[in-house]
């Protein structure tokens, strides 16, 4: 979401208070042929739900309410469309589907008297186009027409045949529109944006892959960012100057993407560590060393530099039981001297997080599906929603719970209020979590296969009507399960104990009474630091 931009006086590292990661992976470099693309949804202290918008017909003069995606203060009305396709979460039921991650830019280009800021833009669009080419058309027009209020975005535009990445800016006070770039991911081919421009320089001429504004360029001149050829001009040197904080809290998680799936990424080390700004740059995409696999993906929004030099489990920041987490803000001062945490792709402010897979070889309302789980990507299951539901579930709507009202029903909530509990004792609590996360994420696989099956023999509207359902049962599932493993990880871990069990019971005395907790205390590593750190204060004397 959005990533507020903070000059060398207030932050100097320049990242902001919002951030959030979109891996993305083409058809030829996915296990399956599905075009997959993800967002973490990092907003702090936002309430995480779905947005849903049935399709609809709307008579000639309808007109359509803007409010800011961050603020929902009220900002003014457009026309609506004449046809809105159907929207679950960041995908329509054509299998378009929109991702985003603030890079923020240029302050001085930011034009706060434009209509449309990137959320209602991400949402008017998926309601107004049906591929990943007509959305640009679609979203720049819009742009063009009514003026974009936003800071400077990376966009995902994918749908089930190909993904654009679409940067763009503001032109500046007063001055309606905004310049962009997109480009075309090669189908074999991974990539990712995590909070920074990453569009360097692009093709001019080739119109099959690469899109811009005409005055991409001469604006940048204009603007003194940019006095080179043509063929030189960098879109993100221009318009998002690549220093430490881009590179070490956003390019790393980009980094960490690529680690996973292609050998020989040591080499852009240096350059993500941010120690040297003449080290090789990152390549924009890469090719996978082997075809990428949802199972994979979804570990990929789990990561924390788990195995690298940027690895949070083994500092003192990660606390006696290994935690990768830190407090924000991610920057800190002691003694005048600024500091930093890193910052991976999973992390304790994800309001939401989505996969979305789309498949050419189905029919749109089978062939969509978006993988969702509100919370923290390491925290929680994800559940699969067909792209043709006709409701929202009760568990992701925005109307069942809000950042101030807590809720049992609330997938948010639920979620939070486990992940909370298990964070503080990390390494204790968390693998009786990832087994029932992983076994509940194998379950849902497994339905979704059945459920393709199943769908492709009906009609088209017998298999909504199941699609449907399905998605519904898959929600209630998914929280059933999450509320039974909340009570019983609160019962078996109160009060910094473990209750003893066999083969899933809790031990019980002849008389049905609880039997001795067993009380581990802190860990080795931790109890030799507390020793080191205190000396003799707490030794216990021989007498």
């Amino acid at each position: 979401m959005l990533r507020k931009i903070l000059t060398l006086s207030a932050l100097t590292l320049g990242i902001g208070a919002w951030a959030c990661t979109n891996l993305i992976v083409g058809r030829r470099a996915s296990a399956d042929g599905s075009v997959m693309i993800t967002y973490n949804a990092d907003d702090y202290g936002s309430y995480g739900y779905l947005h849903f918008y049935p399709a609809g017909h709307h008579a000639p003069g309808t007109m359509r309410k803007l409010y800011d995606y961050e603020t929902n203060n009220y900002l003014g009305e457009i026309p609506e469309a004449e046809y809105t396709y159907g929207v679950i979460g960041q995908m329509n039921d054509q299998q378009l589907s929109i991702m985003e991650t603030t890079f923020g830019g240029r302050e001085e280009l930011v034009d706060t008297t434009g209509l449309l800021d990137y959320g209602s833009l991400m949402y008017l669009t998926l309601q107004r186009a049906s591929t990943a080419r007509q959305a640009i058309d679609v979203w720049t027009s819009l742009v063009e027409t009514y003026g974009y209020r936003s800071e400077g975005e990376s966009i995902t535009l994918a749908d089930p045949e190909e993904v654009w990445v679409l940067e763009m800016i503001g032109r500046g006070p007063g001055r309606k529109g905004a310049v962009w770039v997109a480009r075309r991911l090669p189908d074999d081919c991974i990539t990712a944006h995590a909070n920074q421009a990453r569009i360097t320089t692009f093709p001019l001429k080739d119109k099959k892959t690469c899109l811009y504004s005409k005055d991409v360029i001469s604006l940048a001149r204009e603007r003194g960012y940019f006095s080179g050829k043509d063929k030189d001009f960098s879109f993100r040197d221009a318009y998002a100057p690549n220093d430490f904080g881009a590179r070490r809290i956003c390019e790393a998680r980009v980094w960490s993407f690529f680690n996973h799936h292609a050998a020989g990424m040591d080499r852009y080390l240096p350059y993500v560590l941010g120690v040297d700004s003449c080290t090789e740059e990152m390549p924009w995409c890469i090719r996978p060393d082997a075809p990428v696999t949802l199972v994979q993906l979804k570990n990929d929004m789990r990561d924390h530099f788990e195995g690298t030099p940027l690895d949070m489990t083994s500092d003192i920041g990660a606390g006696p039981y290994e935690m990768p987490y830190r407090p924000t803000p991610l920057y800190f001062e002691v003694d005048s001297v600024r500091y930093f945490n890193e910052r991976p792709i999973s992390t304790q402010q994800t309001a939401v997080t989505y996969i979305a897979q789309m498949r050419s070889w189905l029919p749109a309302y089978i062939g969509g599906i978006m993988w969702v789980g509100c919370d923290d990507a390491n925290m929680v299951p994800y559940t699969p929603l067909y792209c043709c539901i006709k409701r929202n579930p009760e568990c992701f709507d925005e109307k069942t719970a809000s950042p101030f009202r807590f809720s049992l029903q609330s997938a948010y909530w639920l979620s939070n209020a486990l992940s909370n509990f298990v964070y503080p004792r990390y390494s204790q609590l968390f693998p009786e979590l990832q087994r029932a996360r992983d076994m509940i994420d194998r379950n849902f696989e497994d339905i979704v296969a059945s459920t393709d099956t199943k769908a492709a023999a009906l009609d088209a509207e017998a298999a909504k009507q199941l699609l449907n359902e399905t998605s519904h049962h898959a929600a209630t599932h998914m929280m059933s399960s999450w509320q039974k493993l909340f009570e019983r990880i609160i019962v078996k871990y109160n009060d910094m104990t473990i209750k003893p069990e066999r083969d899933g019971q809790f031990l019980q005395t002849p008389g049905g009474e609880h039997v001795p907790v067993t009380r581990p205390g802190y860990p080795e590593r931790y109890r030799r630091a507390i020793v080191r750190s205190t000396g003799e204060r707490f030794k216990v004397p021989n007498n």
